[in-house]
């Protein structure tokens, strides 16, 4: 909305003075009056108000008997440097300046002068602040009583692509007021009323400011242009002003766009593998999927993609996680201080949202290394309105695989994937947005012609974002999850089967966000349907002698509402609480089984068998989750924060590995299986270098685990009919301390993160009459004490930089055979075993290098390459995936067996169109 020039003067400290009221008699054509004297006539004898900025005396002509005030005035001042502006009874008589006032005045909201056209033109929305030298005007100047404090939001976009700028900070110096741009591009800030100046600033961007005139809340849209720093490859963010101000802790954001210098296995930018070079996160091993949070396990992290979940984030095994980077625009990983609107898992949360394309005009990059090839295309489909983002990749692995070691078990595999996703955004007006999502992966490995396996996840979600007042937003989702399993085994004509599984969600959530003065309530709902094909095993061919059989489907409904508020309570002081209540419904048709309450659950002590129709209820868990997180900014630099958060998990992996596999079972919680529950209380220090080049963290964690699921020895896991037999609720803890120091701009950036935890369980079981360890407390297998992590760039010029990663950790636990012994029951040899993880392999340590050369800067190119080639695993150290043993000629011999043990050359060759 555009104001006449020079509008809203009227309340800046700038020295503008009114001229005083006393009744005069009117001048007439040809009389010479002096111009002070005009003013203060025409005050008199009319209802305007004038506003000047003339600061010495001079004579003016009369023109005409015949005109009005406004008219009588411009005529008189027509051959001087000063200038007539008018906004109903308000008069401007100014000189003209280069400095420029425009409006954001809100539809319907603002008083409109007579003759509106003279004065300004309106438009729909609000004008995208584009300058640093215009003072932008929002809310309504013609109220009565300014507020004072005024919300303001809006969106940061990129100049030239309208592209959401994300993690972008909007600072008030004083009173200090800081927001930060979420993964849209979105801001929210309680500023004080009246004449401000907000600086901005973030990485890849030239510091800015704008300058703002605050009559009420408003919307404003800011235009920003991305600066090329010499170096900005390498950044993952809780970053720069956010690691000391904000108020959650154990949070990580990455921007994918900013890891592409990172040394990958196979060339390929992974953000699985980049979120395992934080602190607090450990895989079990090389090429392990799945990754453990702060102690927990891997299937307590819960991985979302556009809102739907995610339950096999991996391709081959975990060389690769299952979607390429080219559609992911953001990812959050929350360690504690989870936002209410999350749960169902008690560990984590990784939440990824996926990118969009550009609405202003058509992009393309592409990709092709010595393993995979990508391609990705923006298409504006309606200027500024709609788009369409879609994205593939594909591998041709089956060379690199034999080249692995004999004992990894891949080298004689074949093996293919492709994913393919796509988002359609259309903004339907100025307050209602509209995304769909779709992401389908596919994959086929084999160990050999009679060993297959094949897996997909299907992912189509939808989500509505809507402005509903200047202090009201909110979002509703709604989509559907599939992931499914199909094992082929034919080496044996006779036993010749396919082994499947599925999991299918329908899921509907609403987020909500109610804005007020010092407080942001958020709050909502979330609804999934569950229907899990817990197993299906059938014969393959003729002359198999497999005998069909199918597990019961397991169907549930988990639903919650939450609420929360973040409450500022002072600049330096800041509380979030919130409360999550969730739901678990267990349904029908299902028959289960009934045990005796005072016996170990067997086949044999069943006391009763029951049976449930479709849609009826069960079994129904219930109970409140609790976040709670307060920050105390000690200094500008530096911070204090704690947070608690207690979690339940309803659904459960059956496995007996450590790792995430494609053959995992999800089983739900049931009259017999209960839900897993977990508490963390966590605290930290932060702190940021003055210039905000250094940031640094150390936080320390104790946690706690209820009724996790651990196994009997020999246990039968697949295709089970009585799977409650052979599971043992479990107790565990874990405790941690992590520090992390962060390089973002200048030569040389990166970061290094060192992290000491430790993590046990314990079979508490009073029924079980001989616990693993005799009911001590036993390390997981996923315990590793020391964890290392460093991943560097240097920036020789522009165009070309160097990049290491490093990373170093203690070996895992595991369990060895101690001698043998004759089991005079059974008439045989057996095995004696130390206690459960009493041992550990050798430590893990692995160097990757690689050299990058960027695109050149050429504004008049219509296409942009990029190289880098460098060497995973440099030093060829044959780390240990893990030992196992062979009794050969009576005596038990130990190996070890590593995944990758030798150094791996990539290539990956990118072009951006």
């Amino acid at each position: 909305m555009k104001c006449l020039f020079m509008f809203c003067i009227l309340i800046l400290p700038w020295g503008f003075h009114s001229i005083t009221n006393a009744q005069q008699s009117v001048p007439v054509a040809g009389d010479s009056v002096a111009i002070e004297k005009l003013l203060e006539i025409i005050e008199a004898n009319s209802s305007f108000r004038i506003y000047t900025d003339i600061d010495r005396s001079f004579n003016v002509l009369i023109k005409t008997n015949n005109a009005s005030p406004i008219q009588l005035l411009e005529n008189a001042l027509a051959e001087t440097p000063y200038k007539v502006s008018v906004f109903g009874d308000h008069v401007f008589v100014l000189k003209t300046v280069e400095l420029d006032v425009r409006c954001a005045i809100l539809p319907g909201k603002t008083k409109i002068p007579e003759n509106p056209d003279k004065y300004f033109t309106q438009t729909e929305g609000t004008e995208k602040a584009t300058s640093e030298n215009v003072v932008y005007v929002i809310g309504n100047p013609y109220v009565k009583e300014v507020p004072a404090k005024i919300l303001l939001k809006g969106k940061v976009t990129d100049f030239k692509t309208g592209d959401p700028f994300i993690g972008v900070h909007l600072i008030l110096k004083e009173p200090y007021v800081v927001a930060t741009t979420d993964r849209d591009g979105n801001y929210s800030i309680q500023l004080p009323s009246g004449r401000i100046q907000l600086d901005i600033s973030g990485l890849n961007l030239q510091d800015s400011r704008r300058q703002l005139m605050l009559y009420g809340g408003g919307t404003l849209d800011i235009e920003l242009t991305e600066k090329i720093y010499q170096l900005d490859e390498i950044t993952i963010t809780a970053e720069k002003i956010d690691n000391v101000k904000g108020l959650q802790l154990g949070v990580e954001q990455i921007q994918v766009a900013k890891i592409k210098n990172i040394p990958m296995a196979l060339g390929e930018v992974d953000l699985l593998r980049v979120i395992q070079t934080l602190p607090g996160i450990k895989t079990v091993g090389e090429a392990s999927s799945g990754f453990n949070v702060r102690g927990g396990a891997t299937d307590q992290n819960l991985i979302l993609l556009n809102n739907g979940t995610i339950y096999n984030p991996n391709h081959l095994f975990g060389l690769f996680t299952a979607f390429s980077s080219d559609m992911i625009k953001t990812a959050d990983i929350y360690k504690s201080s989870i936002p209410a609107q999350y749960g169902g898992r008690i560990s984590s949360v990784l939440d990824i949202t996926g990118k969009e394309a550009s609405k202003e005009k058509f992009n393309g990059s592409a990709g092709i290394g010595l393993v995979t090839s990508r391609l990705n295309l923006e298409i504006p489909l309606v200027k500024e309105r709609t788009s369409l983002l879609l994205s593939g990749r594909t591998t041709y692995s089956d060379w690199i695989l034999r080249r692995l070691p004999s004992k990894s078990g891949y080298n004689n595999g074949t093996a293919g994937f492709y994913d393919l996703g796509m988002v359609f955004s259309h903004q339907i007006d100025k307050k209602n947005a509209l995304n769909i999502y779709g992401y389908f992966s596919s994959d086929r490995f084999a160990f050999d012609a009679n060993k297959k396996y094949t897996y997909n996840t299907l992912n189509v979600s939808a989500k509505w974002k809507r402005q509903f007042s200047e202090k009201f937003v909110g979002t509703l989702a709604a989509g559907s999850d599939h992931y499914n399993y199909k094992n082929t085994e034919t080496t044996i004509e006779a036993e010749a089967h396919n082994l499947s599984f599925d999991i299918n969600e329908i899921f509907v959530k609403a987020d909500l966000t109610y804005y007020m003065d010092k407080h942001k309530i958020d709050f909502g709902f979330k609804s999934m349907f569950y229907n899990i094909g817990s197993g299906t095993y059938e014969p393959l061919g003729e002359a198999s002698l497999v005998q069909h059989d199918a597990l019961q489907n397991d169907k549930a409904l988990e639903s919650a509402l939450h609420i929360g508020d973040q409450w500022d309570i002072t600049p330096e002081f800041s509380v979030n609480a919130g409360i999550r209540y969730s739901i678990f419904n267990a349904m029908g048709p299902r028959t289960y089984y009934q045990y005796d309450p005072s016996m170990i659950p067997y086949e044999s002590t069943i006391i009763d068998s029951l049976s449930v129709g479709s849609g009826k209820i069960f079994k129904t868990y219930h109970g409140p989750e609790l976040r709670l997180s307060a920050r105390y900014i000690i200094n500008g630099n530096l911070s204090v924060k704690a947070g608690f958060n207690s979690m339940r998990q309803y659904i459960h992996k059956l496995s007996n590995t450590v790792i995430m596999s494609p053959t995992d079972i999800w089983k739900l919680s049931d009259a017999n299986i209960r839900p897993q529950k977990g508490w963390q209380v966590a605290t930290g220090l932060y702190w940021n270098s003055s210039r905000n080049n250094w940031e640094s963290s150390i936080e320390v964690y104790y946690k706690r685990m209820n009724d996790y699921l651990d196994y009997r020895s020999g246990a039968r896991l697949l295709m089970n009919h009585h799977i409650e037999t052979d599971v043992i609720n479990t107790e565990g803890y874990a405790y941690g301390a992590e520090l992390s120091i962060r390089k973002s701009v200048g030569k040389l950036n990166g970061w290094a993160n060192y992290t000491y935890s430790r993590t046990f369980l314990r079979q508490s079981d009073d029924l079980i009459s001989n616990p693993v360890n005799n009911g001590d407390w036993y390390p997981t297998n996923y315990d590793k004490p020391h964890d290392f992590k460093l991943t560097g760039n240097y920036k020789f010029t522009q165009r070309y930089s160097f990049s290491i990663n490093v990373d170093y950790s203690t070996g895992r636990p595991t369990t060895i055979p101690a001698g043998k012994y004759y089991n005079q029951e059974l008439k045989s040899i057996q095995i004696y075993y130390t206690d459960r993880n009493s041992y550990r392999i050798p430590d893990y340590f692995r160097t990757d290098l690689s050299f990058n050369i960027e695109p050149s800067h050429r504004l008049r190119k219509l296409s942009y390459s990029s190289i880098s080639f460098g060497v995973y695993n440099v030093t060829g150290r044959k780390n240990v995936y893990s030992i196992y043993f062979v009794s050969e000629e009576g005596i038990m011999k130990g190996y070890q067996m590593s995944v990758i043990g030798m150094p791996i050359p990539f290539i990956s060759y990118n072009v951006r169109f």
